[in-house]
């Protein structure tokens, strides 16, 4: 079978993750470490990298927060004085992450955004070229990679050029493969849960939207308290539960999670980093990422899936992903 255009997406990102480290952010970092409030905003994949953002620059000494794209644009209570936002778009084209900079330079607010090349955005932190394939990888990788970069800039401990380049190491590690990992996943028969605490917990949706795009399958991401308040109840013999790192969690909930699971009949799989391979938490969810990536991958070849084509049909239509964008001038 051909590769996929989410295979080579994947496998270029150890290359991409590089090709960052270069990039000088001093004029962007310099813009954010003017602003008394960081806020960041996505859609979808890009809210993710949201996330995870904020957790960086709030480790750097930033009073940061984050909103999904929507949320921001038509229900927030809008910037403060000294506020900076930074949009996360990889197409530059998601409708409300562009009314949301629309709306912020229209008011004056400084705007960091981080998008793909040549996207036409000019205040814009540019990463890679457009993806292959409708389950975007390496634009996601290479977003986190950026604003871990500016939040060393700005203090944190984390992101330094040594640490980038552990990062792209284990990435390559991982798409070499073989080894532990979601090559020994087996695609259930209804629908799979992935759980990680903290910050994989965020990897974890991360991973199941990943799945869902592109096996066409029931995927959900969650972290260990949610899973245990209700989010377990539906799941059978029928599903599978994949932890992330369950020795990161401190409470070793994540684990015990698992453990009722089996004791319920449910297949459960772990994906870990071993001891000597072991990143920052939050630099450690770029790795962690890619191996989801691939799972969903192989999911999408064992389903007979096109991984490339994911949205399609009615969800496919214009005027839907119009909604909410900003009026064109």
């Amino acid at each position: 079978m051909a590769a996929t255009g989410l295979f080579r997406m994947i496998g270029q990102q150890g290359d991409a993750l590089e090709r960052i480290c270069a990039l000088d952010l001093a004029g962007p970092a310099a813009v954010l470490a003017r602003a008394s409030r960081v806020i960041l905003i996505g859609t979808g994949t890009s809210q993710h990298a949201a996330e995870l953002g904020a957790m960086m620059l709030s480790q750097a000494g930033q009073d940061t927060c984050w909103y999904p794209a929507v949320t921001w644009a038509r229900w927030s209570p809008g910037p403060r004085p000294g506020d900076v936002v930074v949009v996360i778009s990889h197409t530059a084209q998601t409708a409300y992450a562009a009314r949301a900079r629309a709306d912020a330079l229209a008011a004056g607010v400084p705007v960091v955004s981080v998008t793909g090349a040549g996207r036409g955005w000019p205040e814009a932190i540019e990463t890679v070229p457009p993806e292959e394939s409708h389950t975007y990888s390496v634009s996601y990788t290479a977003a986190l990679a950026v604003l871990a970069r500016l939040a060393h800039s700005l203090g944190s401990v984390d992101g330094s050029a040594e640490q980038m380049a552990r990062v792209a190491a284990q990435v390559r590690q991982v798409c070499a493969g073989p080894g532990p990992g979601p090559e020994e996943i087996a695609v259930p028969a209804r629908s799979l849960a992935i759980v990680g605490c903290g910050p994989w917990g965020i990897t974890a949706r991360e991973g199941a939207l990943k799945i869902r795009e592109a096996a066409r399958m029931l995927a959900e991401g969650f972290d260990p308290d949610r899973l245990l308040h209700g989010g377990a109840v539906p799941y059978t013999a029928a599903d599978g539960l994949v932890l992330l790192e369950p020795g990161a969690d401190p409470d070793g909930l994540t684990g015990a999670l698992g453990a009722a699971a089996r004791a319920e009949g449910i297949p459960v799989s772990v994906l870990e980093t071993a001891d000597g391979e072991r990143l920052p938490p939050l630099l450690a969810q770029i790795p962690m990422t890619v191996r989801l990536q691939l799972l969903a991958e192989r999911f999408a070849r064992l389903r007979g899936q096109d991984p490339d084509a994911a949205i399609v049909g009615a969800w496919d239509e214009p005027a839907l992903w119009r909604l909410g964008s900003p009026a064109q001038p």
